[in-house]
């Protein structure tokens, strides 16, 4: 499970800005077309980071907390949670289910805000959005870097009018399938809460 994710996140590491796609200050709600509601937010966070208002330690901190707030605004963490387990999801009860989620939502904000915050002015081009399924979509975005232009797609799921971000695909590493295979190797010698004991203490809250 360790050197699946440490080769993942190397993968992501030049590339984590638009890993979380998250607005600023304020907690702004896109009404528009998924390919909208993307290029909001992105707008919106490097907006964020290029803040000369923010800088030193006390404000990189409030930087951050703004990150870890507005997450959960962006993302649809329950839907996350349960495409990542796939078919375990059911083996855990409703407040494992729950715990998983802040878990899960703790572990992947630890380690992608860092990486976020070392965002360099690379630009970024928003391509086109493909249907999936009726309430399902695809957005397609290019971060173009000095060395080569890396491809990352958004799936977002429409949910009481709004899209949010249940996946992220990094030159065609699905975030979910990473951490399925992962979560379900744990699984296939542990239970429940034996993989929720080891995101515990992989979130320091263990």
């Amino acid at each position: 499970m360790k050197r699946r994710e440490e080769v993942f996140m190397k993968k992501i590491s030049l590339l984590s800005m638009l890993i979380i796609l998250l607005p600023c200050a304020a907690v702004t709600v896109y009404a528009g077309t998924p390919l909208e509601t993307v290029k909001g937010h992105v707008d919106h966070v490097i907006e964020v980071l290029r803040d000369s208002s923010l800088k030193g330690g006390a404000a990189e901190k409030v930087k951050k907390e703004k990150i870890r707030v507005i997450s959960e605004k962006m993302f649809d963490y329950p839907e996350l949670s349960r495409r990542t387990l796939g078919q375990n999801w059911s083996k855990f009860k409703t407040e494992q289910q729950q715990e998983f989620i802040e878990l899960y939502k703790s572990i992947l904000e630890g380690a992608y805000i860092d990486r976020i915050m070392s965002y360099t002015d690379e630009k970024v081009l928003f391509n086109k959005e493909n249907p999936l399924s009726e309430k399902t979509v695809e957005v397609q975005t290019t971060i173009v870097t000095k060395k080569a232009d890396i491809p990352i797609s958004y799936r977002m799921i429409r949910k009481e009018g709004e899209w949010r971000v249940y996946d992220v695909i990094i030159e065609g590493v699905s975030l979910i399938s990473n951490y399925r295979t992962q979560f379900a190797q744990v699984l296939a010698n542990k239970s429940p809460e034996g993989l929720l004991d080891s995101l515990r203490k992989k979130a320091g809250k263990g």
